[in-house]
C-alpha cells in the first residue's frame, strides 16, 4: 500500500511592500533613520560646500565638482554610518565599505542624473545639487541598512 504523503509547504519570499510595512512599525528604525540623516546632513553640508567651492569660484563643469563633492562627503558618511548610525563598527570595515561605496554609487548615479534633468530644466546649479542630493537619500538609506550595515551583511 501506498502512503501519501503531506505536500511539502515552500516557504514564500516576503514581499518587499510586506518588509516595509513591518519595518516602519518598529521604533528602532526611526531612530536610525533619525541618526541617518543626521550624518546625512553632516555629509549634505561638506558635498554642498566642495561643490560650491569647485562650480562657483574655480568654475568646474557641475558633474566633476559634484563626484569630488560626492567623493569628500561619501567618507564622512561611512565613518559616522558605520560607527553611531549602524553601529556596526565591530564588522570588518574592509567588508562594509565596499558594500557601502557601491550603495552610495547607485545613490549618487540617480543623484547626478536628477542633477542634469534640473540644470537642464533651468534651476541654477547648487539650489539643483542640494535638491538631487535629497531625492537620493532614500535609496542611500535603505541600500546601506539592507546591505551595507544589515543583518545579512553580518552573517
Amino acid at each position: 500500500m501506498l502512503e501519501r504523503t503531506a505536500a511539502v509547504e515552500r516557504p514564500q519570499p516576503v514581499r518587499m511592500h510586506a518588509r516595509v510595512r513591518e519595518g516602519l512599525k518598529r521604533p528602532h528604525n526611526w531612530v536610525q533613520l533619525a541618526k541617518f540623516l543626521t550624518v546625512g546632513a553632516s555629509g549634505y553640508a561638506v558635498n554642498l560646500a566642495v561643490f560650491t567651492l569647485l562650480a562657483v569660484p574655480l568654475d568646474i563643469h557641475h558633474v566633476p565638482a559634484a563626484t569630488a563633492a560626492f567623493l569628500v562627503a561619501v567618507t564622512n558618511n561611512f565613518w559616522w554610518n558605520r560607527h553611531w548610525t549602524f553601529g556596526a563598527r565591530d564588522e570588518s570595515p574592509a567588508f562594509q565599505a565596499p558594500r557601502f561605496l557601491t550603495v552610495s554609487v547607485v545613490a549618487f548615479l540617480f543623484q547626478v542624473g536628477m542633477l542634469e534633468l534640473l540644470v537642464l530644466a533651468g534651476l541654477p546649479e547648487v539650489p539643483a545639487q542640494a535638491l538631487s542630493v535629497a531625492a537620493a537619500t532614500p535609496l542611500n538609506f535603505l541600500g546601506n541598512k539592507l546591505w551595507s550595515f544589515g543583518r545579512t551583511a553580518r552573517l
